[in-house]
């Protein structure tokens, strides 16, 4: 299970590293972003990358949830709990995100890009809901490759102890969430919603 889980895990890191610097592209505005995500789109919006990926996104979900209920009681140390509570919390995200894209695509017809994503961010006071929910889930990514790297890297690193690298992974993850943010919400003064996806905010 450990093994699947953790070769299902790389897959989606893949992923979440290019889906995450498409977002840190909307610092040089919306449009941008929309155009670094159709080119993306070329690679993993087609029938066999999509269905490669929502297959390792179901067996990390089904896995990651094994895996907790098999070790939450028997955790101990920071990084172990960590490790373990961080994997919940994406497994449980990766489920509703997943249900909430493919609703949005297959039922609402909308396209799931930028303005689908940040709505709920730029939305007083749904935002008081989606920012904690996607902040969440950027710390839990990295603070789960901050956990994974704790238990498997033995080396010092320009003097730098594995416990200081693991502590440094997750400040990188405080910082990009903080960073994201700006850009995905303009700056924090807001990004106006096109009349299309004003469904998602109740409008």
């Amino acid at each position: 299970m450990r093994r699947i889980h953790y070769i299902s895990g790389i897959t989606i890191t893949i992923f979440i590293s290019f889906h995450l610097f498409n977002h840190g592209y909307s610092l040089f505005g919306v449009e941008e972003h929309i155009q670094l995500m159709d080119k993306f789109r070329l690679v993993y919006r087609n029938v066999f990358a999509e269905t490669f990926l929502l297959i390792a996104v179901c067996v990390q979900i089904f896995s990651g949830i094994q895996l907790f209920l098999k070790r939450r009681k028997n955790t101990t140390g920071f990084f172990e709990k960590l490790q373990v509570w961080s994997g919940l919390y994406l497994a449980v995200f990766f489920l509703f995100h997943l249900g909430a894209v493919f609703s949005g695509r297959l039922f609402l017809d909308l396209d799931t890009n930028i303005y689908f994503g940040i709505a709920g961010l730029n939305t007083f006071p749904i935002n008081l809901f989606f920012i904690p929910y996607y902040g969440f889930a950027i710390f839990s990514f990295f603070g789960h490759i901050s956990a994974i790297h704790y238990a498997k890297m033995k080396n010092n690193v320009l003097g730098i102890t594995p416990k200081k690298q693991s502590v440094l992974i997750l400040v990188l993850g405080v910082i990009l969430t903080l960073v994201l943010f700006y850009g995905l919400t303009n700056g924090y003064k807001g990004i106006e919603i096109p009349k299309e996806y004003h469904i998602l905010i109740g409008k």
